[in-house]
């Protein structure tokens, strides 16, 4: 993908993988060369969104983590009882 390709594609519609890794190539970019202030403009502009999406995929991440470890503790408390009782 070009990065004229990929600036055109919406943050929400790239994977996670594919928005970090663009993430990263915005800060490369910055780092290997001058920038015309309206490329620096548009830059940062997808940066910033590719970061509040990312950060929003966090969020949503650690959240399901954070429900489901307890539902899975309780379950694994469940097997474990049941497992107890064959050996009775």
């Amino acid at each position: 993908m070009t990065a004229a390709t990929k600036d055109s594609v919406p943050v929400d519609e790239l994977s996670y993988t594919e928005a970090s890794r663009e993430l990263d190539s915005i800060v490369e970019f910055f780092e290997q060369r001058e920038v015309d202030v309206d490329v620096l403009v548009a830059r940062l502009e997808r940066a910033t969104a590719l970061i509040d999406e990312l950060d929003r995929r966090l969020r949503r991440t650690r959240a399901q983590v954070e429900e489901l470890v307890p539902r899975l503790g309780a379950l694994a408390g469940e097997i474990e009882l049941e497992g107890d009782d064959d050996h009775e």
